[in-house]
C-alpha cells in the first residue's frame, strides 16, 4: 500500500464531516482505488488509518502492558518503553514525521488543549490516568517529541510493601507508629521513586474512624479506607478558561471536614494553604515532594513558598511547627525502597532535616523522633 494512497484517504476521512468511523474510511478506501483494491489491501490501510484516528495509535499496546510506566517518542523509529526492567527501545515504528505530530495534536485536542505552530508544546491529562507532554518543531529540530506517563492507581498497603522489600520489618513498624501517632510527614525522593505509592501505603494505615481528604493534580492515590475524599485539579479548555488548580482545591478540602489532608504531590503555591492547614488542627496530613535527599527539603520548601508570596524565614517558623517527619524514597535499578526517616529540628532561625532512621543504623536524632512518638502515646519499633 503506497503512502500516498494512504494519505488520499485520510483526507478524504477528515474532509468528509460526517464523522471518523471505520466504515468510512473503508468507504474512503474503495472510493480512492476505484473499488479495485483487494481485501488485503483494504486491511491493510484500514488498520494504518485506525491506528491514526483512534487511542494512541501504534502507542496502544505499549500503554496497556501493565509493566509500562512512561512511552518516549524521539522520533519515526525511535519509540521507547520503561517499566520493571529500566529503558529499552522497542520495535514499534511510524510511518513518517508527521504521523508522529498528527497523534500528538489528536490526543492534544482529546485532552481539550491546542497543539500546533503557534503553541508548539503540551502538558496534559488524557482519560485512563495518562500524562501526556509534546513539543513540535522547530522546538525540537530532530521532529515531534511525544512523552507519556502512565499513572498506576497506588492500592499497597504497608504489608505489601514489606513483602516486595520496599521496607524492612522494623520500617514498616515505624510507618505505622507514624500515622498512629497522627505526625504530618512528606514523602520525598525522586521521579519513580515510589512517594505515591508508599504515601497510598501508609493512608491505608489510618484508622478507618478519621476522614481523608486528598487533593491531587491526577488521581493516583487508592488506598482501602471507608472515608477516603478526593478532589482532581482540572486543566484549562482549549479557549484557556474553566481550570481549577491545586491551591483552590486545598482551600476547598478545608471545608470539607478533613481529619487529615493529603496533598498528592506538593509542586506549586498550594504549599501555602498546606502549611497553614497542619498549623491549624490537621494533624496526620501528608503530601509528597520532589527532592533528591531530605536535606533538600528545607531549600525545595523555600522555592514552593516564595510562589506563593511566602517569605523565606515565615516559611520556616511554619514548617518547622507543621512537618515532624520526611520519608525518603531511593529508586535502585528496579527496586524502589524506603531509605530514610529524617526529622524536622529548628537551627537557629531556620529548618533542617536530621536523619533518624536508616535500615540497620542507630543515628544520634532516633532520639527526637521517639520522643515525637513517646509523647503520642506511641512506642517506637526500637528500644528507647
Amino acid at each position: 500500500m503506497k503512502a500516498d494512497f494512504v494519505e488520499r484517504v485520510r483526507r478524504r476521512v477528515v474532509n468528509a464531516g460526517t464523522g471518523i468511523t471505520f466504515a468510512g474510511v473503508a468507504a474512503a478506501i474503495r472510493d480512492e482505488s476505484g473499488g479495485v483494491a483487494g481485501d488485503k489491501d483494504v486491511l491493510d490501510a484500514l488498520r494504518l488509518l485506525g491506528q491514526e484516528l483512534e487511542g494512541a495509535g501504534p502507542l496502544d499496546p505499549l500503554l496497556r502492558d501493565p509493566d509500562t510506566t512512561d512511552v518516549l517518542v524521539t522520533g519515526p523509529g525511535e519509540v521507547w518503553v520503561e517499566g520493571r526492567t529500566g529503558l529499552r527501545r522497542t520495535d514499534v515504528r511510524f510511518p513518517d514525521e508527521p504521523s508522529v505530530r498528527r497523534l500528538a495534536q489528536r490526543l492534544a485536542a482529546a485532552a481539550g488543549r491546542r497543539l500546533d505552530d503557534a503553541q508548539p508544546f503540551v502538558d496534559a491529562w488524557l482519560p485512563g490516568g495518562i500524562r501526556m507532554h509534546a513539543v513540535l518543531p522547530p522546538i525540537v529540530p530532530a521532529g515531534t517529541c511525544l512523552s507519556l506517563r502512565v499513572l498506576r492507581p497506588a492500592v499497597h498497603n504497608v504489608d505489601t510493601l514489606c513483602r516486595l522489600g520496599t521496607v524492612d520489618g522494623q520500617g514498616a513498624e515505624l510507618l505505622r507508629a507514624v500515622v498512629s501517632a497522627r505526625l504530618a510527614f512528606v514523602v520525598v525522593g525522586g521521579t519513580g521513586s515510589g512517594k505515591t505509592t508508599l504515601l497510598g501505603a501508609m493512608l491505608g494505615a489510618v484508622p478507618p474512624g478519621e476522614r481523608i481528604v486528598c487533593v491531587e493534580d491526577a488521581a493516583e492515590l487508592a488506598p482501602t479506607h471507608p472515608q477516603f475524599v478526593r478532589l482532581v485539579a482540572r486543566p484549562p479548555n482549549i479557549e484557556g478558561t474553566g481550570g481549577v488548580g491545586v491551591r483552590e482545591l486545598v482551600r476547598q478540602a478545608l471545608r470539607m471536614r478533613p481529619d487529615r489532608l493529603v496533598v498528592g504531590e506538593v509542586r506549586g503555591a498550594e504549599v501555602v494553604e498546606l502549611l497553614t492547614a497542619l498549623n491549624t488542627g490537621h494533624e496526620g496530613s501528608a503530601g509528597t515532594l520532589h527532592a533528591n535527599s531530605p536535606a533538600e527539603v528545607p531549600a525545595r520548601f523555600e522555592a514552593l513558598a516564595a510562589l506563593g508570596g511566602l517569605p523565606r524565614s515565615a516559611l520556616h517558623s511554619q514548617l518547622a511547627a507543621a512537618v515532624r517527619t520526611v520519608l525518603f524514597m531511593r529508586r535502585d535499578g528496579d527496586a524502589r525502597r524506603l531509605a530514610e526517616v529524617g526529622v524536622l529540628q529548628r537551627n537557629g532561625d531556620y529548618v533542617k532535616v536530621s536523619p533518624a532512621w536508616r535500615p540497620g543504623e542507630r543515628l544520634p536524632a532516633r532520639a527526637v523522633l521517639t520522643e515525637l512518638l513517646t509523647e503520642r502515646g506511641v512506642m517506637p519499633p526500637w528500644t528507647p
